[in-house]
């Protein structure tokens, strides 16, 4: 009796260490499973291209971008540069003269020039003078002077230096600006190229539906060929539409494959090598999908008036208008006299402290005003109404810009609105032809219709299918072409 339960003990255990390893193996196989569903899923996302990926490419990596980066780069140096006008500049002047054992002269003068926003300089240094004929106007021994120098007509609102820093902020802020209408056009002419590429891609898959429709067909007529319920000339018919389609098929895949090619002119990596679109690689499944009718037409007027404040390619005018107006200003100094103060306070000896103590225009001061004016003031009237011409043809050009960015946006405004109706009305027909191919399919069936008829009808409705196809995408081109005209695609 004991032997029994021990053996009955054991089988116990024994199933009871089975079932585990049942469910530890089923658990590992389950777990595996999915790992390889999500390294599915995640190399069926890596075969895919969406707008918003090429988007992101374009951005940042594709070689005109990057130009339009250093264009950036390039303007932020130039403000360098011209802040360089503005640097405290150190000199010395140092001369000697001796003849015959005659010591005439020993000088040396170092002085620092500091330069201000409003044209007025700031200056100061040391200087030294000894000798048997030096100029009596000239103080020998050790001195030190600080002074200032002040444009009072020309130079004093604008001069060279201060055209010059403007001048490179606002193109500083132009070049930002250049790299939106940069990437912008980029952005147009690669989206027009994708959802060609997606339209082909649409049209291979709608063939290979076909195909696969049509293997089935021509199984199940050869089959009632065989049992005596079709003739043989059904099976001839068969193949034929087959053969149609493949050879439809075979054009379709080069197609996609050619606008794959294409599309990859837009397609960049990060190390500045070009990147080719593999022949696997497929629309995302929202493109493929082309809702036409969940996309929201755009406000027209909104863009307009949009267009006005934000479009990159104005911008650029009102740049190049604050520019001119910049050298409009320069050039009116030159129609202006020269009129310069310059003030200096002297002190005995090197010490700078007790010089800048002297009262002012009391003791040890030197000061003069030079003035000087042409004549004719030819060259600054000429000069200065060049500018003012200037900015007259850049607002002419600026007007015409406007007309010509709000005639093509309300073009493509048309054409959207044309092409959404165009094929909301031709969903419509493609149902129309499904039904009609379902019928005539029902009627085969039935004994009523012939093959020949069938097939008729489903090339007329796999041609709607590619019309439609090719309508959806006119539309999503259209809308890209709405977008860039307006600047909206930076």
């Amino acid at each position: 009796m004991k032997t029994q339960k021990k053996y009955i003990l054991l089988y116990w255990i024994k199933k009871r260490r089975e079932k585990r390893n049942t469910i530890i193996k089923t658990t590992i196989i389950g777990i595996t499973l999915m790992l390889l569903a999500l390294v599915a899923a995640a190399q069926d996302t890596i075969k895919t291209l969406s707008p918003q990926q090429l988007a992101a490419i374009i951005r940042l990596y594709h070689p005109i971008a990057r130009q339009a980066d250093i264009n950036i780069e390039k303007a932020k140096a130039g403000i360098i540069t011209a802040k360089g006008g503005f640097d405290p500049l150190l000199t010395n002047a140092t001369a000697q003269k001796t003849f015959d054992g005659n010591n005439y002269y020993y000088y040396n003068r170092p002085e620092i020039t500091i330069p201000t926003w409003y044209g007025i300089s700031i200056n100061g240094g040391l200087e030294y003078l000894s000798g048997n004929r030096t100029d009596p106007r000239d103080t020998k021994g050790e001195s030190s002077f600080i002074g200032i120098t002040i444009p009072l007509a020309k130079n004093l609102l604008m001069d060279k230096r201060r055209a010059a820093l403007q001048t490179a902020k606002i193109m500083k802020e132009a070049s930002a600006v250049e790299k939106r209408s940069i990437i912008n056009t980029l952005m147009q002419e690669a989206l027009t190229m994708y959802w060609n590429w997606v339209k082909h891609y649409l049209i291979y898959k709608l063939a290979s539906d076909a195909i696969a429709i049509n293997e089935k067909r021509i199984e199940l007529i050869r089959i009632s060929f065989q049992q005596g319920d079709r003739p043989a000339l059904d099976t001839i018919e068969a193949l034929t539409q087959l053969q149609n389609f493949q050879l439809w098929q075979s054009q379709a895949r080069l197609d996609f494959q050619n606008m794959g090619l294409e599309l990859s002119n837009y397609l960049w990596a990060a190390d500045n090598t070009p990147f080719f679109l593999q022949p696997d690689v497929i629309p995302d499944e929202e493109s493929q999908m082309l809702k036409a009718d969940s996309f929201v037409t755009p406000d027209l007027a909104q863009i307009l008036e949009t267009i006005r404040n934000q479009h990159p390619d104005l911008l650029q005018y009102q740049f190049k208008l604050s520019a001119l107006d910049i050298e409009k200003k320069l050039k009116f100094q030159e129609i202006l006299p020269t009129v310069n103060f310059r003030y200096n306070q002297l002190g005995r000896g090197y010490d700078i402290a007790k010089t800048i103590t002297n009262p002012l225009f009391e003791n040890s001061f030197q000061y003069g005003i030079s003035i000087g004016i042409p004549l004719r003031l030819s060259a600054g009237r000429g000069e200065y109404k060049t500018a003012k011409l200037k900015i007259t043809e850049t607002k002419l050009q600026q007007y015409q810009k406007i007309q010509q960015l709000e005639n093509k946006i309300k073009s493509y405004y048309n054409e959207l609105a044309a092409l959404k109706t165009q094929v909301s009305l031709y969903e419509k027909a493609v149902q129309n032809y499904n039904t009609l191919l379902k019928g005539e399919e029902t009627r085969l069936l039935n004994g009523e219709s012939s093959l020949f008829l069938v097939n008729n009808r489903e090339s007329k409705t796999l041609e709607a299918l590619q019309k439609l196809t090719e309508l959806k995408v006119k539309y999503f081109q259209a809308n890209s072409l709405l977008l860039g005209t307006a600047g909206m695609l930076n």
